[in-house]
């Protein structure tokens, strides 16, 4: 952990990016020609988890934050197995969990927890081969803990792992991060590799009472309230959370308005751009 939080953390664009938001999660292999790398970021007490079959090079990111996590655990062992097993089955599965702090009421040491326990309860046997968590990846300014690392990468060709800031999010960040907003429990897939498409929903919630309210409260409030640590998020927190918000006033029932036919959103990897364009599927 000493070496991964002194490794310089990379600025990563969107060409070749899978970003992973928070509760959700992806899956590739090598030879994914749409994907190079699979990251995600603005962790504070949440926890990325990498998993990797050594052998195929097979390999998942999802981002937890408690909810789900028993069932999401269980769903991306099983597809990194999938894989390997469709790919090259000899060889290890590699577990890494970068982010979480020492936050003060003690969320991402439960969350470090429950996740140990699901994966060790997984048939397969798992390696822990990294862990940047807790007190490894937290410092200590002005009396204040703070997380030293926020976000990490996976090379899904090399399978390197770094330290990492994804400035584009990928498309429909705010959809996405309504869904968790509004108390979706799940870590959902966003991927299918094997036709190469980013796949968003379909998914329901329910109308946020209140959301007019919140959005007329100054910047302060929102922070102190709708963060976990209010001390410690990233500058850009309040303006994606009034982003969220106002999505959820302007589609308070996307299940009509969102998703009209309950189809997916899919998006593909332009050849031209290198981004992620929407795909009739």
């Amino acid at each position: 952990a000493a070496q991964f939080v002194s490794i310089s953390t990379k600025v990563v664009g969107p060409v070749g990016l899978l970003y992973v938001q928070q509760r959700e999660m992806a899956v590739t292999v090598p030879h994914d020609k749409n994907v190079n790398i699979i990251g995600s970021d603005d962790v504070t007490t949440c926890i990325i988890v990498i998993l990797r079959h050594t052998g195929s090079g097979a390999v998942g990111l999802a981002h937890f934050d408690g909810s789900g996590t028993e069932e999401g655990v269980l769903n991306i062992v099983h597809r990194v197995q999938e894989l390997a097993m469709a790919g090259y089955p000899e060889g290890r599965y590699e577990l890494s969990l970068i982010g979480g702090f020492s936050d003060s009421h003690n969320y991402s040491e439960e969350l470090f927890y429950s996740l140990m326990h699901s994966f060790h309860k997984q048939v397969i046997e798992i390696d822990l081969v990294l862990a940047c968590i807790g007190e490894l990846n937290t410092i200590v300014r002005n009396g204040v803990h703070w997380p030293i690392l926020y976000g990490a990468g996976v090379n899904v060709k090399t399978g390197e792992i770094f330290p990492a800031t994804f400035p584009d999010k990928g498309p429909e960040q705010a959809l996405r991060s309504a869904r968790h907003l509004t108390g979706g429990q799940q870590v959902l897939d966003i991927y299918d590799c094997s036709l190469g498409l980013l796949r968003i929903g379909p998914f329901n919630y329910n109308p946020l009472r209140g959301v007019d309210l919140w959005l007329e409260q100054p910047d302060e409030v929102i922070l102190q309230h709708l963060s976990t640590t209010p001390d410690v998020e990233p500058p850009h927190f309040v303006m994606q959370i009034r982003a969220t918000l106002k999505y959820i006033q302007d589609n308070p029932f996307p299940a009509v308005t969102v998703f009209r036919d309950n189809r997916p959103h899919y998006y593909r990897r332009d050849e031209h751009t290198g981004s992620w364009s929407p795909f009739r599927y």
